[in-house]
C-alpha cells in the first residue's frame, strides 16, 4: 500500500503510465485488428460476444504474465543456437540470429500463423468477389464461433508476451505495468465494436486490414529471426495508408450522393 501511495505522488509514475498506456494500446492494435476481422466471420448474433470474449481473454492473459515476469524473462534465453551446426571454419556473421529463444520460437509461429491467415483471407475474399458483389466478411457465416475463439487465444498469446515484454523494458514497477495494461485493454473493448463494424460496411478497409495483418506477420518473423524492424516505422505505414483510404471513402461517398 505504501509502495502506490508513493506511487501516486510521483510525477515520474504518472509519465510513466501514460506513456505505457500509450504504447500497449498502439501495439494492441494489431490484436484488435485481427479479432475485428475474425469476428466478422460469425453470425451477427455472436459476433460482439465473440470480441469481447476475445479481448477478455488478452487481458487474463496479460495479467497473469504479468505475475509471472521471472518466467517470462527467461523466455528470452535462448534454448538452441544454429550455428552449432554450421560448416566447420566458417566465421561469417550470419545474416540473422542464430540462437532461438522460446519468445522468438513464439514469435516466428505467430507471424507464420498471421501470413497464413491473412493470405487464406485475402484469397477467399477475392474468389467471393468474382461470386458475388457482397463481401464475405459482411456477409454469412465462414467461421464457427469455437474455431474463432480458439484462433483468437493463439493470437492474443503472441501478442500478450510481446506486450508484456515491452511493459518489463519501461518500468520496474508492477502496480504501473497492471494499471497500463488494464487502461488499454479496456479502451480495446470500447473500439472493437465501432471497428468492426466499420470494417465489415467498407470491403476495401478489410483488404487494407488484411494487408496489414501479412506486414504484422512478416514483421514478426524477422522479430523471431532476430532482425528488429522498428515499430515506428510499420505504425507510421499503417497510419498513411489509412488515411489515405479515408480520403478513398469520402471520395466514394460523395460520388454516391452526386449520382442520387
Amino acid at each position: 500500500m505504501g509502495q502506490i501511495t508513493t506511487l501516486l505522488a510521483d510525477p515520474a509514475a504518472w509519465a510513466a503510465l501514460f506513456t505505457l498506456v500509450v504504447m500497449e494500446v498502439v501495439l494492441g492494435i494489431d490484436n484488435l485488428i485481427f479479432v475485428s476481422i475474425l469476428s466478422n466471420k460469425l453470425p451477427e448474433a455472436q459476433r460482439s460476444k465473440a470480441r469481447r470474449l476475445g479481448i477478455s481473454m488478452a487481458l487474463v492473459m496479460r495479467l497473469a504474465l504479468l505475475f509471472a515476469i521471472s518466467w517470462l524473462v527467461g523466455l528470452t534465453t535462448p534454448v538452441f543456437d544454429l550455428g552449432l551446426v554450421g560448416p566447420p571454419g566458417d566465421h561469417g556473421t550470419p545474416a540473422f540470429e542464430t540462437a532461438f529463444s522460446w519468445r522468438d520460437l513464439i514469435l516466428v509461429a505467430g507471424g507464420l500463423f498471421l501470413v497464413w491467415k491473412a493470405t487464406k483471407e485475402i484469397h477467399h475474399q477475392m474468389e467471393h468477389d468474382a461470386e458475388v458483389a457482397t463481401p464475405v466478411v459482411s456477409g454469412g457465416a465462414t467461421t464457427g464461433f469455437a474455431a474463432a475463439i480458439v484462433q483468437i487465444l493463439a493470437l492474443d498469446v503472441v501478442f500478450s508476451i510481446d506486450s508484456i515484454l515491452t511493459a518489463v523494458g519501461m518500468t520496474d514497477h508492477l502496480p504501473i505495468m497492471i494499471t497500463a495494461v488494464i487502461l488499454a485493454v479496456g479502451l480495446m473493448m470500447i473500439a472493437a465494436d465501432p471497428l468492426a463494424n466499420f470494417i465489415g460496411r467498407n470491403p476495401t478497409v478489410v483488404m487494407l486490414a488484411l494487408g496489414f495483418l501479412l506486414m504484422i506477420g512478416a514483421v514478426l518473423i524477422a522479430d523471431g529471426f532476430g532482425v528488429h524492424v522498428p515499430k515506428g516505422y510499420i505504425y507510421a505505414a499503417m497510419a498513411f495508408s489509412a488515411l489515405v483510404e479515408t480520403l478513398n471513402i469520402f471520395q466514394r461517398r460523395r460520388r454516391r450522393a452526386r449520382t442520387r
